[in-house]
Order: C-alpha cells, then structure tokens, then sequence
C-alpha cells in the first residue's frame, strides 16, 4: 500500500492504543488486513507497516477506518481515526461508525449520500460485514435520544446605520430568496412544509420501489437526499422541529439502503442502514430503530446470516420495548422468526411466529400505527410464515400460508408477490407438483424480467437451482424455454 511522506513527529496516541490493547506491531496489522477481508479489500500490511504508522505516516483509504474498527472490537469503547491520531478517511469508509453527535451524524450520512450520488460504482462493490452489525446495534441499544438536535437561526440582518430597515428588492436578491432548498445559503429555516416534502418524496419512492425494483430510481432518491434533505440537516430549525426532521432523513436513508439491497451492493446497503439507525436515535424514535434493525435483520437472513438475523431482531424487540404498537411487535417477532427459519430452528421458529401472530390478533382497528408499519397486515404475516416454512422445508404448510399472502397481497406490492409466488412454486415442487411448480416460477419470472431487481431475479434463480435433479421433465424443459424468451 502507498503511504503518505512521514510526519515529523511520532504518533505517540497510536503507541498507546497499541500499548492498552496488548498488541504487537505483526498482531495489529494482521487484524488490519482481517477486518479488510471482511469488507473485500486485500491490503496485505505487516509489522514495517505498523512501525511506519507509528513514525507519524498516514496510510490511506479506508485503512484509518478499518485500524480504528480494530481497537473498538478489542478495546470494547468506540474510537475513531482521529483519536488514533490518524487522518479520519473518506466518510463511505466511516459509514458503519455510529457517530457520537448528530453533527456527526449528518457529517457521515451527507457524506455517504455525496458519494453515492456520483459515478462512484466501486461503492456498490463494497462487501457486507456481519462484523460490522455488532457495535452499532449495542450502541443504539444502549444510547438514549440526544439532549439537543435544535440549529440556531444566523443573526438578522442589521440594515447599515442611516439607512431604512425595508427597501425595495432588486431582481437578483428576489431570485436567490426563490432558489430551491439546495440553493439556499446555510442557515436556512426548516419549516414543517419542508418534513412534509421529504415524507412526500418518501412514499413516492416507496411506491416505486414496491412496484418496479430498487434499481428503478434509487439513484434520484440518492441525489435528493444530497440536493434537498442535506441542506435542512445543515439550516436552523428547533427541538421539535428537528426531531421531526431527523425523523423523515431516517426514513429516506433506510430507503436508500433498502433499494441498495435490492440491487446486491450490499455493503453500501448496510452503511445506510446504520446512518439510518443513528439519525432515528436523533430523531428520539425508538419504535422507528427497531424497525431499521428489523431491515438489517432481514438483509442478514438473505445473505445466510441467520445468527446475526436474529441478535438484531432481538435487540430491536429489547429497545423497542412493550410499549411499541401491537403491529410493531408482530414485525419484530415475525423477522427473528425468519432467522430461525434460516438456521433450520423448528421449535424457536414456530415460537416467534406465535407470537407474531398473536401481537397482530391484539391489534384493533382504532390503534395508531406508524405509517411505516402499516404494511405488516394479515397479508404480510401470511407471507412470512410461508418463508419460515419454505426454509423448514414444511412444504405443505408453506404452500397453504403462500397462497393465503397471495389472496390478501394487494396488486401495488408487485415484487413482494413476486417473492411469494417463489415461496409458493418452491412449495408445490417440494410437494411433488411439478407442473403447477414450473407454471407459477415462469409467471414469477416474466414479472423479475419487468423489474430492477436483483432479488427478484436471485429468487427466480434460486428456484431453478432446486429444478436441477428434474431437468429432463418436459414441465421444466417446457419452463426453461418460456423463460429464455424473457430474456
């Protein structure tokens, strides 16, 4: 790796951190190089490597990031590049830090957006850690809403001494008071027609998403979050205001992680998804968090995570608390059921669909429900128990809870009945219909071939994965040649 020239004087706080956690020079960068393998990277330092850090040079990248994530793991406090007396990185690196203030916040997730905003493809490359799940779920765990999210308005302008406080406006300063938020100079006052406008752009982007695949206008979700939402982090706005303006950024940002997922980065997916638990903490919404948790939760079981899938549901339940509405808890009860589900865990499995399915009966229709949790309804819970039973290899039961989902899905949720579709063919083979099997895998594969999704296409794909040992059928020779036409 190319080093930056040497500083005049050692680095006398990397010495010390090395020196608390009982490394040596070869152990520190061999945990470097580790922890870089975790997120795709071959860096390849050694013991020289070390000592050269501690002369006073400054590696580059991502590797302050990565050299700072080592000591957090070891020493169990966060730290950063800075207090290793290391130049902070690139804030893509620092993505999966959860920061200390809600400047800091904004300083990481602005930044995030800034780069994914560019033709920046190598961020999509960025590899998913499990790892990296274990510091910001406990700090959020652990951390409470911040005191102060509230930015002081600048000064009011004086008008020069002699002169009247009104006067007419010229054409150029009219212009620049009609600039879009993103024109506006710092400072700006948030007001609420601005969150609405960002609650607004969400559903719009939720729709799309639901219906047509991430892929489908993430990239103009990305810019709006630089462009329109980074400003109003950065104006003035009040306590009350600003919780509610942390709120809807963390709902953006989930959303840009979510549509991340979708298309496999899966790495930038997971950044997202941290920032978006850090601003919920900003935002004081603990209901909210948990369900940030519930999606990393549920990129974990479709990368084979179930360990991790569900510790993250868990600890949403645990943050969440027994307060959180009924739906709420059937959500978070039904994503550690999938986790179980994952790891082939009949008897937890069921108990958590139980008791999601109990937490959804104890719902009443007069009950305030967030709006982000109003799609978790008897259609939903339906399909997540035809999942659980898809991966139990319960195929009967898998077959019955599909169809069910399927009854009750509406149309405006295209790629979830997509996937449940999937669920269902993957019951009827393992039930012995090949036919029925093979007819309801080409519908699912006509809808994957209309959208921008790589989930959509993996389920398909991991269907025919399970067709292999009836490849001479007629069913799935006359399946495969449908398919090959949608491509």
């Amino acid at each position: 790796m190319t080093e930056r020239p040497a500083q005049r004087t050692p680095n006398r706080q990397l010495a010390a951190l090395i020196a608390e956690a009982g490394f040596s020079n070869a152990g520190l960068a061999r945990r470097v190089d580790q922890l870089g393998l975790e997120h795709g990277l071959d860096l390849r330092y050694d013991k020289t490597s070390v000592t050269r850090w501690l002369r006073g040079q400054q590696p580059r990248g991502t590797t302050p990031a990565l050299i700072a994530e080592v000591f957090t793991r070891r020493l169990g406090r966060r730290l950063t590049a800075q207090d290793l007396g290391l130049d902070a990185c690139a804030p893509v690196y620092a993505g999966l830090e959860f920061a200390a203030t809600p400047e800091e916040a904004v300083d990481i997730v602005s930044g995030l957006w800034r780069k994914d905003s560019g033709s920046h493809a190598e961020l999509r490359k960025i590899a998913f850690t499990s790892a990296g799940l274990v510091v910001p779920s406990r700090d959020w765990l652990i951390g409470r809403a911040d005191e102060k999210v509230a930015r002081a308005e600048p000064p009011p302008r004086v008008p020069p001494q002699g002169r009247p406080a009104s006067r007419p406006v010229g054409p150029q300063e009219l212009a620049a008071r009609r600039r879009p938020t993103s024109e506006r100079v710092p400072g700006h006052r948030v007001t609420g027609g601005d969150i609405a406008a960002l609650r607004s752009v969400g559903e719009l982007f939720r729709t799309l998403d639901d219906a047509y695949g991430g892929g489908h206008a993430r990239q103009a979700l990305v810019r709006y979050l630089e462009h329109e939402c980074e400003p109003m982090l950065r104006g003035a706005y009040g306590e009350q205001t600003g919780r509610r303006l942390f709120a809807a950024a963390a709902e953006l940002t989930r959303l840009a992680g979510w549509t991340s997922y979708d298309i496999a980065a899966h790495g930038l997916a997971q950044r997202y998804f941290v920032q978006a638990l850090r601003l919920s903490q900003a935002a004081g919404d603990r209901a909210y968090g948990a369900y940030v948790l519930v999606t990393m939760s549920r990129q974990a079981v479709y990368l084979g995570h179930g360990r991790e899938a569900v510790q993250l549901a868990r600890v949403a339940q645990q943050g969440a608390g027994g307060s959180a509405p009924p739906v709420v808890q059937a959500l978070l009860h039904a994503a550690e059921a999938r986790g179980h589900g994952v790891l082939g865990e009949v008897r937890a499995c069921t108990a958590a669909l139980v008791r999601a399915e109990r937490a959804l009966d104890a719902a009443r229709p007069g009950d305030e429900v967030p709006p982000w949790a109003r799609f978790f309804d008897e259609a939903q819970l339906a399909d997540e128990f035809g999942h659980c039973h898809r991966d139990l290899q319960q195929f009967r039961a898998a077959a019955q809870h599909a169809e069910r989902s399927l009854q009750l899905r509406a149309p405006g949720y295209a790629r979830s009945r997509l996937f449940c579709r999937v669920v269902l063919a993957t019951a009827r083979l393992g039930l012995g219909e090949l036919d029925q099997a093979c007819q309801l895998a080409a519908e699912a594969a006509a809808q994957a071939a209309e959208m921008r999704s790589v989930r959509a296409v993996e389920y398909v794909r991991d269907f025919e994965r399970r067709l292999e040992p009836y490849r001479d059928a007629g069913p799935v020779r006359t399946y495969r040649d449908r398919v090959a036409a949608y491509g």
